[in-house]
């Protein structure tokens, strides 16, 4: 993983990334058989967006990032929550073995890695993860929707082309949350010997114009992240290319993919 998302960027990750829907965590929990005694590993757990609501279904969650200022904000949402179920690590995914270690004989119900798995080795990272689960447990891997420049509708292919003029040069990334992406990991859960299973949950979110440029200034490296005013004339420009309209419906759609241990 990259330890890049620090400074501004955590701010803009922690105010604009979106949570997820009650439906995703119910299906983790029926997958991975986890209960109020449990502990969860959320790793690349950002800023907390699914390690929080997953505190209040478990035992513990250990959430774990290579970004000090992403582990910052988490702690701050979590002492406004009140939430004193989890423990916070500077680690990324090549830090399971030392994390096991750390556990001993114990074991975790699960593991998640929620809009990171782009980052990491996913073989290397599925293989150290069985050292950790215990009988039932397993890993999910959770995409959040397709990134705001990558989708069908109309307000999508605007923010695209306003961010491809702000950057020089054509945006293509998906993150790997697109069908391919998918493949990707469920090949690589099945290759290490997991029970593969899936699910998905779709709904309609209302975006501002404000939470658009913000999860757009989230996915950058702060080394690239716009001046104050150029942040400003992004914004502005993105605003009056969709015709001064401040809001927009996205159809967002959230892919868990669980890889199970027998």
């Amino acid at each position: 993983m990259r330890a890049d998302f620090n400074g501004e960027v955590a701010a803009y990750y922690a105010r604009h990334r979106r949570g997820y829907p009650p439906q995703v965590l119910d299906a983790l929990i029926a997958a991975c058989r986890l209960d109020v005694d449990d502990t969860v590993l959320d790793l690349g757990c950002g800023t907390g967006q699914l390690t929080l609501p997953l505190a209040a279904r478990v035992g513990t969650v250990i959430g774990m990032d290579p970004e000090p200022d992403m582990l910052a904000k988490a702690r701050e949402a979590a002492r406004r929550e009140k939430r004193v179920n989890v423990t916070w690590v500077l680690g990324a995914d090549r830090d399971l073995p030392t994390l096991g270690r750390l556990l001993g004989a114990r074991t975790i119900g699960a593991l998640t890695v929620a809009v990171a798995v782009h980052f990491m080795d996913r073989d290397t990272l599925f293989a150290d993860a069985r050292h950790l689960l215990g009988p039932g447990g397993g890993i999910a891997v959770i995409t959040n929707g397709a990134p705001l420049w990558a989708q069908d509708d109309e307000w999508s292919v605007v923010l695209r082309d306003c961010l491809q003029r702000l950057l020089g040069h054509p945006v293509t990334a998906t993150c790997q949350t697109d069908e391919t992406g998918r493949r990707l990991n469920q090949e690589a859960l099945v290759r290490a010997g997991y029970r593969y299973a899936e699910s998905f949950v779709r709904y309609d979110a209302q975006l501002t114009v404000e939470d658009m440029v913000g999860g757009v200034f989230s996915a950058m490296s702060a080394e690239r992240l716009p001046s104050a005013s150029g942040r400003a004339e992004f914004t502005a420009e993105v605003r009056g290319a969709l015709g001064g309209r401040d809001h927009v419906t996205e159809r967002v759609q959230v892919w868990s993919q669980f890889g199970v241990v027998d």
